[in-house]
C-alpha cells in the first residue's frame, strides 16, 4: 500500500502533468470564456430586440400619426349587400398577370416657347445672332445637354410615327398616367454661360425658373397630385437650382445628384441619364495595336468641391511617357483632339468634376476606350441592366492619388481583356446614343415608365393621410424610413462585431 501511494504522489508531482493550481487556472480561463460568449450572445440578443422594437416604434409612429380613418359614411357595415362588393371593377392583367394591359401613357405639356423654342433663340441672340419670326424653325445648339432636346422631339410627332417607343404619347391629358414638362433647363443655364459682364441678351435664367414653377402652378394637372405624376429634365447638375424644392415631388431626370440633397432626389424617385455624346463614335476593330496611348484625358483640370482631384492626377500623372494629360475646354477644336484621342487610347480617364459624373465617360464608351472611373459617388444610368464592372475600371479615389498606382495597375490588364472590355461596350453602347432607334430616349422612357406603381402607391397613400406640414411626408417620408431602418440594422450589427 506504502508503495503504491508513494507512486500515485510522485504521479502527481511529475514536470509533465499539470499541477491543481493548472488545473484550477484552466477552468477560470474557460469558464471566463463561456462568461465572455454568454455575454456577446447576450449582448447581440439585446441589439437584434432592441432594433425590432425601434422598427415597430417607427411603424406604430406611421399608423399613428400618418393614417386617416374613414369617415363613418365610407365604411362598409355587415349588412351592406354583397352585390355592391362584387361591382367594383380591378384593373385589368394581363395574360401573365404581370401588371395591366397596355403601355404607360404620357402627356407632354405644350408649354409656352419661351420655356422652349424661346430659348434656342435666348441662347443665339447672347452670341451675336438675330431675332427670328419663328423660333420653331431654330435648330437646337449642339452640347453635351442635348438629351432636354432628343427628348422633346421625341414625344413631338404624332403617336403613329412613334414605333417601338416603350411608352404612349396622348393628347388628352385625362388619359395620362404621367405627365412630361420639356422645359429646356440646361440651355436655360447657358445661356449667358462665359459672356462678359454687360453683354449677350440680358437673360434671366432664375427669372425663367420662377415662371416656369409660377406656370406650373395653374396647371390643374400640376395641382390634382401636388405634381408627384411629373415628370421634369434637369440634366446640368445646377439646372432649376433655384425652385428645385419646389418641383421635387416630380420624377427628375438628372445626370447624378451631386447637386441635390437627400430629400430633393434620389434613386427611389429619379433617372439618371447619360449626357449627350459629343465625340464621334469609333467605327475601327477591336484591338490594342492601333492603340498606342495608354490612358489619356481632355477636359478643364481646375474644377470646384468633388473635383479638385482633376489637378492632384495632372500632377501625377502628366510626367509619365505613355499617358496624355491635358487641359481644354469646349471648342470644335478640342472635340476634334479628344476624339483623335480616345481612339487611339486603350483606357480613356474619368474623374470627378463639380459633381459625381462628367460627360467624357460616356464618349469613351462610344469610343471603345475603357473608361477609367476615379469617382466615388458616381452614379450611372441603366444600372438595371447594364453591368459597368464588365466594361470598366472602377479606383478608389485614395489609391488614385498614390504616385505610381494608376499606372502599374493599366500596365498590367493583358491585350485579351481590353478586347473583352471594348466588346461588352459595342454591345451596350447604343444605350448611349440619343440619334439611333431604340437607343438612349427609349431606355429613359422604359425607366421613367417603371416609376409608375410607387408614383400611384405614394399619391394614393398622401390622399388619405393627415396634413400636418410637421411631420415629413410624400418621397421624403419614404426617403426617412428606409434610412431609419437601415441605421437600425447597421447599427446593431457593428455593436456586435465591436464586442466579437
Amino acid at each position: 500500500m506504502k508503495t503504491r501511494k508513494s507512486t500515485t504522489l510522485k504521479y502527481h508531482s511529475s514536470p509533465s502533468s499539470p499541477s491543481v493550481s493548472d488545473i484550477a487556472t484552466t477552468q477560470q480561463q474557460n469558464l471566463a470564456s463561456f462568461s465572455n460568449m454568454a455575454r456577446k450572445s447576450s449582448l447581440f440578443k439585446q441589439t437584434l430586440i432592441a432594433t425590432a422594437f425601434f422598427i415597430l416604434a417607427i411603424y406604430a409612429l406611421f399608423t399613428t400619426f400618418f393614417h386617416t380613418p374613414l369617415p363613418v359614411s365610407d365604411t362598409v357595415s355587415p349588412s351592406d349587400d354583397a352585390a355592391d362588393v362584387s361591382s367594383v371593377e380591378f384593373p385589368e392583367r394581363r395574360a401573365d398577370g404581370s401588371g395591366s394591359v397596355g403601355k404607360v401613357k404620357v402627356f407632354m405639356y405644350d408649354l409656352p416657347h419661351k420655356f422652349t423654342y424661346g430659348l434656342i433663340q435666348q441662347h443665339g441672340l447672347a452670341r451675336g445672332g438675330s431675332p427670328v419670326d419663328d423660333v420653331t424653325t431654330l435648330k437646337y445648339p449642339g452640347h453635351q445637354h442635348m438629351h432636354e432636346w432628343f427628348l422633346f422631339a421625341d414625344l413631338a410627332p404624332p403617336e403613329s410615327d412613334r414605333l417601338g417607343s416603350p411608352i404612349v404619347k396622348v393628347a388628352d391629358p385625362e388619359e395620362a398616367d404621367l405627365f412630361y414638362v420639356p422645359v429646356f433647363s440646361s440651355l436655360s443655364l447657358i445661356v449667358n454661360a462665359g459672356r462678359p459682364p454687360g453683354t449677350g441678351s440680358g437673360y434671366s435664367d432664375e427669372q425663367m425658373q420662377e415662371e416656369l414653377v409660377e406656370w406650373l402652378n395653374g396647371q390643374e394637372y400640376w395641382k390634382r397630385n401636388n405634381g408627384w405624376d411629373h415628370v421634369i429634365i434637369a440634366g446640368d447638375p445646377n439646372a432649376l437650382y433655384r425652385v428645385v424644392d419646389r418641383v421635387k415631388n416630380a420624377v427628375l431626370l438628372v445626370a447624378d445628384f451631386g447637386r441635390l440633397r437627400p430629400d430633393q432626389g434620389s434613386l427611389v424617385k429619379d433617372v439618371i441619364i447619360p449626357y449627350s455624346h459629343r465625340i464621334s463614335a469609333y467605327t475601327g476593330d477591336f484591338g490594342v495595336e492601333e492603340r498606342k496611348t495608354l490612358l489619356f484625358f481632355m477636359g478643364n483640370r481646375y474644377r470646384k468641391e468633388g473635383g479638385k482631384i482633376r489637378d492632384l492626377l495632372f500632377q501625377i500623372l502628366e510626367s509619365e511617357e505613355d499617358v496624355i494629360i491635358k487641359h481644354g475646354t469646349q471648342s470644335r477644336e478640342n472635340r476634334r483632339a479628344a476624339s483623335h484621342g480616345m481612339h487611339t487610347s486603350k483606357f480613356c480617364l474619368n474623374p470627378a468634376g463639380d459633381t459625381p459624373s462628367a460627360c467624357r465617360l460616356f464618349d469613351a464608351i462610344v469610343s471603345l476606350c475603357v473608361p477609367v472611373i476615379v469617382s466615388d459617388n458616381i452614379e450611372l444610368p441603366f444600372e438595371d441592366i447594364i453591368d459597368y464592372k464588365k466594361f470598366s475600371v472602377f479606383v478608389e479615389t485614395t489609391a488614385a492619388l498614390k504616385p505610381g498606382y494608376l499606372v502599374s495597375l493599366l500596365r498590367q490588364v493583358p491585350a485579351e481583356k481590353i478586347i473583352e472590355y471594348q466588346k461588352a461596350m459595342k454591345e451596350v453602347k447604343q444605350y448611349y446614343d440619343y440619334t439611333v432607334p431604340n437607343g438612349t430616349v427609349n431606355e429613359i422612357w422604359r425607366q421613367v415608365a417603371q416609376k409608375l406603381p410607387l408614383i400611384k402607391l405614394m399619391i394614393n397613400r398622401d390622399k388619405r393621410l393627415v396634413n400636418d406640414t410637421r411631420l415629413p411626408s410624400g418621397w421624403g417620408f419614404l426617403l426617412l424610413l428606409m434610412r431609419v431602418v437601415k441605421f437600425a440594422i447597421v447599427e446593431g450589427f457593428l455593436a456586435y462585431v465591436v464586442v466579437e
